[in-house]
C-alpha cells in the first residue's frame, strides 16, 4: 500500500495531462476572451483568488492526522468535522448578503484574517480551542466559495463592462488552475509534514503566507463593490422554498446535489482512518484524489463536445459514485480489512465527483431561476449539511458505533437514493424535450398548411 499512491499519482498525472488536450480541443470557447485589458484584469483576480485556494487545499491533507496525532479518537474528531459543516450551513446562508451589503472586498479580506486565525488555532491541543478554530474556518470557507465570484462578476460586467460570455472563460481557467493547484498543495503538505519531518501541524503554518499575500493582493489592487439593491431575506427564503417544492425538476436536482454532496462531507472525514492502516503518505493519496478529479473534468468536457446529453453524465457521475461506495463496504469488512482496494474505490469516486460537478453546475444553471439561484442554493445546503453531521454524530454513539462499514452502507442507500432521483429527472427531460420537438413539429406542419 506504501507505494501504491505514488505509483498510481504517476500514471493519473499522465493521463490527466494526455486528457486535458483533448478537452481543451473540444471546447468551443478557447479562443474568447484575448483582450489584453481582460486578460490583465484576470490575472489580478487569480492571483489573489489561487493564492487563497492553495492557502485552503493545503489544509485538506493532514486534518484528519492532526487531530489524531493531538490524541483525539475518531468519535472526537468527528464531533470537530461537524463543528466546521455546521457553521457552514448556518452562516452560509448569511455571508453572500452580508458581502453584498458591507462590501465584496472587505468581506474577501475578513476571509483571510479568519483563516490565518483558523490555521494558528490548530498548534493549540486544546479541544475547545480547536473547535474555535473549526467554527472561524467553516466561517472563512463559506466567504471563500461566496464572495470571491460576486466580486468577481460585479467587476467584469459592471465596472469594466466585458462580455458575460468571458465570465465563463475566467471560472473555467480557474477551475483546471484550482485542480492543478489542489494536487501541488497534497504534494507540497506530504513534504513539509513528512519528507522534511515537521509533522501534520505543518501544512497549516506553510499556509497562513499565502493567505497574507492573497490579502495584500486584494488591498492593493481590487475595487471595492456593492449590490445594487437591498435585499429581503425573508421574502428570499420563502420564494426560493416556494420554487424549490412546487418544480420537480428544482426539487430533483436538489434532492440530488443534497445526497450526493453529503456523501462527499462523508467521505472526506473517512478516507484517512480507512486509509491509515496501509501507512501510506497522506499528502501523495490527496493528490492522486485531486487527479481523479481533474480527470473527471475533462471527461466532462469531452463527452459533452460530443453531444452527450448532460443529464446522463450526470447519471453515469451517480452510478460510479454508488459503486465505488459498494467497493468500500467490501474493503472494510472488519475480518478482512484490504487499504488497496479502499483506495481505489476513492480514487473511482473522486473521478465520479469530477464528472459530477461541471455536469450539475450546467443543469442547475439552465434550470434554477437567476432571481431565486441564491434562495435555493441556500436550501440545497441544508439537508446536505444535515445528512453528513447526523452520519458523522453517530460514529460517537454506542448504539450506533459499528465502525467504518456501515458508515459506507449508509453512503450507499443515499447514492441508491440519488440514483432513483437522477433517473426519474432524466425522464422527465426527455419528456419535455419530446414535448418540445412535437410543437416544433407541429408548428411547421400548419405554417406549411398557410
Amino acid at each position: 500500500m506504501m507505494l501504491l499512491p505514488y505509483l498510481a499519482f504517476a500514471f493519473l498525472a499522465v493521463l490527466a495531462i494526455s486528457l486535458k488536450f483533448l478537452s481543451n480541443h473540444a471546447r468551443k470557447d478557447t479562443l474568447m476572451g484575448n483582450n489584453p485589458q481582460f486578460l490583465k484584469f484576470q490575472r489580478g483576480y487569480f492571483a489573489a483568488y489561487l493564492s487563497a485556494m492553495f492557502a485552503d487545499w493545503l489544509q485538506g491533507p493532514y486534518l484528519y492526522k492532526l487531530y489524531s496525532y493531538y490524541g483525539f479518537q475518531e468519535e472526537q474528531i468527528a464531533v470537530l468535522y461537524v463543528f466546521g459543516f455546521a457553521s457552514t450551513v448556518i452562516l452560509g446562508t448569511w455571508i453572500p448578503l452580508a458581502a453584498d451589503q458591507f462590501g465584496r472586498k472587505k468581506m474577501c479580506i475578513l476571509f483571510t484574517i479568519l483563516y490565518s486565525i483558523s490555521c494558528l488555532l490548530k498548534l493549540s491541543r486544546s479541544y475547545g480551542i480547536l473547535i474555535i478554530g473549526r467554527l472561524i474556518g467553516g466561517i472563512a470557507t463559506s466567504v471563500l466559495f461566496s464572495a470571491f465570484e460576486a466580486w468577481y462578476i460585479h467587476e467584469h460586467s459592471e465596472t469594466h463592462d466585458f462580455p458575460k460570455e468571458w465570465i465563463a472563460v475566467t471560472f473555467t481557467k480557474a477551475s483546471f488552475w484550482n485542480g492543478v493547484l489542489a494536487a501541488l498543495a497534497g504534494l507540497t503538505a506530504n513534504m513539509f509534514s513528512e519528507w522534511f519531518d515537521l509533522g501534520p501541524v505543518a501544512p497549516y503554518v506553510l499556509a497562513i503566507p499565502f493567505l497574507m499575500f492573497a490579502g495584500i493582493m486584494m488591498s492593493t489592487h481590487w475595487n471595492e463593490n456593492y449590490s445594487g439593491h437591498k435585499v429581503r431575506f425573508r421574502k428570499l427564503c420563502y420564494e426560493g422554498l416556494k420554487h424549490t417544492l412546487t418544480n420537480e425538476k428544482v426539487f430533483l436536482i436538489g434532492a440530488i446535489e443534497s445526497l450526493y454532496e453529503s456523501v462527499i462531507y462523508i467521505i472526506i472525514f473517512l478516507w484517512t482512518p480507512v486509509l491509515v492502516p496501509g501507512q501510506p503518505s497522506l499528502g501523495i493519496v490527496f493528490s492522486s484524489f485531486m487527479v481523479c478529479i481533474l480527470i473527471g473534468s475533462d471527461m466532462y468536457y469531452i463527452g459533452s463536445s460530443k453531444n452527450v446529453p448532460i443529464t446522463n453524465l450526470l447519471l453515469t457521475s451517480v452510478v460510479i459514485a454508488l459503486f465505488a461506495n459498494i467497493l468500500c463496504v467490501i474493503s472494510t469488512n472488519p475480518n478482512r480489512h484490504n487499504t488497496s482496494l479502499s483506495f481505489i474505490s476513492f480514487l473511482l469516486f473522486q473521478f465520479g465527483v469530477g464528472l459530477y460537478f461541471p455536469a450539475m453546475g450546467y443543469l442547475r444553471n439552465a434550470i434554477i431561476p437567476e432571481t431565486h439561484r441564491m434562495s435555493i442554493m441556500n436550501w440545497f445546503r441544508i439537508p446536505l449539511n444535515l445528512i453528513s453531521c447526523v452520519v458523522l454524530l453517530l460514529l460517537h454513539e454506542d448504539v450506533f458505533q459499528h465502525g467504518n462499514r456501515m458508515i459506507f452502507v449508509v453512503c450507499v442507500g443515499l447514492q441508491t437514493l440519488a440514483l432513483v432521483c437522477g433517473v426519474r429527472f432524466v425522464k422527465i427531460a426527455k419528456e419535455e424535450d419530446l414535448c418540445q420537438e412535437r410543437f416544433i413539429t407541429e408548428t411547421e406542419h400548419i405554417h406549411n398548411i398557410f
